[in-house]
């Protein structure tokens, strides 16, 4: 039976120290580096918890560089439309802890951003994440607070960019269908026609 591990003390007993480079690889705000793989990145990730203590984390993305560039201690995401769940803005009423992937097709290093998060709805600070004149309804503020990259070996392991790895899309039943299977009344085509159409019509 395996041994749950319950203390930091334990975990290092286990692993050992970081090394040099990767403790001291940790910013605390953008440098050069960091702006560049930013204005590079179409998607990315935001993990945040709610008030019961539960992790969420939620994809986001766009045009490469969708994610405002503040100053070197300030980012701004834009909230496009989505199914109205609003987990990541209903947890940072409760947590303004974010943490943040930042992915580039291509690269197998990854960016990785930690800081305090607010939602604003300010029309001026959110005009230049407009996209075809249509503001987001909010935007998600981030107060950096550390930086750094994360090296490729994860990427490297999933092959997650290579094109003989990609899976065919059949090989899992359309959205609508596993929506179907898993809310009692929905209709699989129905569901399969709206989703289109929201994909179609409301990106933005």
């Amino acid at each position: 039976m395996s041994a749950t591990v319950r203390s930091e003390e334990d975990l290092r007993s286990i692993y050992g120290t970081p090394s040099r480079l990767a403790s001291g690889k940790q910013l605390d705000r953008l440098d050069v580096h960091a702006r560049r793989f930013i204005e590079l990145s179409p998607f990315l990730v935001v993990s945040s918890q709610g008030a019961d203590g539960l992790g969420d984390v939620s994809p986001k993305g766009d045009a490469p560089g969708f994610v405002q560039v503040i100053d070197d201690q300030t980012l701004l995401i834009p909230d496009r439309p989505g199914n109205n769940r609003i987990d990541t803005l209903s947890n940072l009423m409760a947590n303004d802890g974010v943490g943040l992937l930042f992915l580039v097709p291509g690269v197998c290093e990854t960016l990785r951003v930690n800081g305090r998060a607010r939602v604003v709805t300010d029309q001026d600070l959110l005009a230049p994440t407009a996209v075809r004149g249509r503001l987001p309804t909010a935007g998600i503020l981030v107060a950096v607070e550390e930086v750094y990259l994360h090296c490729a070996k994860a990427l490297v392991r999933s092959k997650l960019w290579e094109d003989d790895h990609k899976i065919e899309r059949r090989s899992l039943p359309s959205l609508g269908q596993m929506l179907a299977d898993q809310i009692a009344g929905l209709d699989a085509a129905d569901t399969d026609a709206r989703v289109e159409d929201s994909i179609k019509n409301r990106l933005y």
